[in-house]
Protein backbone atom coordinates (compact mmCIF):
# COMPACT_ATOMS: atom_id res chain seq x y z
CA UNK A 1 0.00 0.00 0.00
CA UNK A 2 1.02 3.12 -0.86
CA UNK A 3 1.17 5.92 1.77
CA UNK A 4 0.10 9.31 1.65
CA UNK A 5 3.42 11.49 2.13
CA UNK A 6 1.89 15.03 1.82
CA UNK A 7 2.78 16.99 5.14
CA UNK A 8 0.01 18.89 6.60
CA UNK A 9 0.40 22.39 8.32
CA UNK A 10 -1.08 23.00 11.18
CA UNK A 11 -1.75 26.37 12.34
CA UNK A 12 -1.35 27.13 16.05
CA UNK A 13 -3.66 29.76 17.78
CA UNK A 14 -2.11 32.30 19.04
CA UNK A 15 -2.59 32.66 22.71
CA UNK A 16 -3.69 36.27 24.10
CA UNK A 17 -2.36 37.75 26.68
CA UNK A 18 -3.26 37.21 30.39
CA UNK A 19 -4.38 39.42 32.66
CA UNK A 20 -4.63 38.48 36.07
CA UNK A 21 -4.52 40.80 39.16
CA UNK A 22 -5.52 37.91 42.02
CA UNK A 23 -4.38 34.87 41.50
CA UNK A 24 -3.94 30.99 42.74
CA UNK A 25 -0.63 29.20 43.28
CA UNK A 26 -0.32 25.69 43.40
CA UNK A 27 2.95 24.54 45.08
CA UNK A 28 3.58 20.77 44.85
CA UNK A 29 7.04 19.66 46.36
CA UNK A 30 7.28 16.24 46.93
CA UNK A 31 10.82 14.32 47.91
CA UNK A 32 11.68 14.57 43.92
CA UNK A 33 10.60 17.41 42.52
CA UNK A 34 8.99 20.79 43.07
CA UNK A 35 5.90 22.06 40.88
CA UNK A 36 4.51 25.18 40.59
CA UNK A 37 1.72 26.28 38.67
CA UNK A 38 -0.12 29.65 38.63
CA UNK A 39 -4.03 29.82 37.85
CA UNK A 40 -7.38 31.55 38.44
CA UNK A 41 -10.18 31.96 41.01
CA UNK A 42 -11.54 29.32 38.70
CA UNK A 43 -8.83 26.74 38.84
CA UNK A 44 -7.51 27.74 34.59
CA UNK A 45 -3.98 27.15 34.97
CA UNK A 46 -2.15 29.73 32.98
CA UNK A 47 1.53 29.14 33.47
CA UNK A 48 3.81 26.41 35.45
CA UNK A 49 7.49 25.51 35.88
CA UNK A 50 8.93 22.77 37.79
CA UNK A 51 12.65 22.10 38.56
CA UNK A 52 13.29 19.45 35.87
CA UNK A 53 11.90 22.33 33.43
CA UNK A 54 14.10 24.87 34.51
CA UNK A 55 17.30 22.00 34.12
CA UNK A 56 17.88 20.53 37.33
CA UNK A 57 18.00 16.97 37.39
CA UNK A 58 18.15 13.88 40.00
CA UNK A 59 18.55 14.58 43.59
CA UNK A 60 18.96 18.01 42.74
CA UNK A 61 15.63 18.93 41.76
CA UNK A 62 14.25 18.90 45.40
CA UNK A 63 16.30 21.41 47.06
CA UNK A 64 15.12 24.68 48.20
CA UNK A 65 17.02 26.20 45.64
CA UNK A 66 15.98 24.68 42.85
CA UNK A 67 12.57 25.63 44.29
CA UNK A 68 13.15 29.19 44.25
CA UNK A 69 15.15 29.19 40.86
CA UNK A 70 11.11 27.32 39.40
CA UNK A 71 9.76 30.63 40.76
CA UNK A 72 12.08 33.20 39.41
CA UNK A 73 11.44 31.14 35.90
CA UNK A 74 7.68 32.39 36.45
CA UNK A 75 8.94 36.14 37.18
CA UNK A 76 8.04 37.08 33.14
CA UNK A 77 4.90 35.82 33.33
CA UNK A 78 4.30 37.70 36.70
CA UNK A 79 5.36 40.91 35.58
CA UNK A 80 3.20 40.95 32.27
CA UNK A 81 -0.29 39.46 33.79
CA UNK A 82 -0.11 42.32 36.20
CA UNK A 83 -0.12 39.92 39.13
CA UNK A 84 -0.15 41.77 42.30
CA UNK A 85 -1.93 39.08 45.34
CA UNK A 86 -1.80 35.20 45.45
CA UNK A 87 -3.60 32.51 47.82
CA UNK A 88 -1.04 29.87 48.01
CA UNK A 89 -2.00 26.33 48.31
CA UNK A 90 0.64 23.93 49.24
CA UNK A 91 0.82 20.14 48.84
CA UNK A 92 3.37 17.55 50.02
CA UNK A 93 6.22 17.63 52.50
CA UNK A 94 9.49 18.15 50.34
CA UNK A 95 12.07 20.81 50.76
CA UNK A 96 10.91 23.33 48.50
CA UNK A 97 7.86 24.24 49.82
CA UNK A 98 9.01 27.17 51.92
CA UNK A 99 11.65 28.01 49.30
CA UNK A 100 9.03 28.51 47.06
CA UNK A 101 7.00 30.93 49.33
CA UNK A 102 9.87 32.99 50.21
CA UNK A 103 10.32 33.44 46.40
CA UNK A 104 7.08 34.67 45.50
CA UNK A 105 7.23 37.26 48.16
CA UNK A 106 10.85 38.35 46.71
CA UNK A 107 9.39 38.71 43.70
CA UNK A 108 7.22 41.49 45.38
CA UNK A 109 3.44 39.55 45.20
CA UNK A 110 1.45 40.12 48.20
CA UNK A 111 0.39 36.57 49.84
CA UNK A 112 -3.19 36.87 50.94
CA UNK A 113 -3.15 33.32 52.62
CA UNK A 114 -1.27 30.12 52.39
CA UNK A 115 -3.54 26.78 52.97
CA UNK A 116 -1.44 23.07 53.32
CA UNK A 117 -3.03 20.82 51.55
CA UNK A 118 -0.58 17.53 52.30
CA UNK A 119 -2.96 14.73 52.38
CA UNK A 120 -2.54 12.63 55.75
CA UNK A 121 -3.78 9.17 55.93
CA UNK A 122 -6.63 8.30 58.66
CA UNK A 123 -6.28 4.90 59.34
CA UNK A 124 -2.61 4.02 57.23
CA UNK A 125 -1.72 1.09 55.83
CA UNK A 126 -2.88 -2.05 56.96
CA UNK A 127 -1.54 -4.15 59.63
CA UNK A 128 0.40 -6.69 59.77
CA UNK A 129 -1.23 -10.69 60.68
CA UNK A 130 -0.68 -11.50 64.47
CA UNK A 131 2.41 -13.47 64.89
CA UNK A 132 1.57 -17.43 65.43
CA UNK A 133 3.93 -19.23 67.75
Amino acid sequence: MAQNTKAKTVKKKKKGKVVLTKGVVYISSTYNNTIVSIGDKEGNIFSWASAGRVGFKGPKKSTPFAASQVVRSMEEFIKSSGLKEIDVFVKGVGLGREAAIRAFSGLGVQIASIYDRTPIPHNGPRQKKPRRV
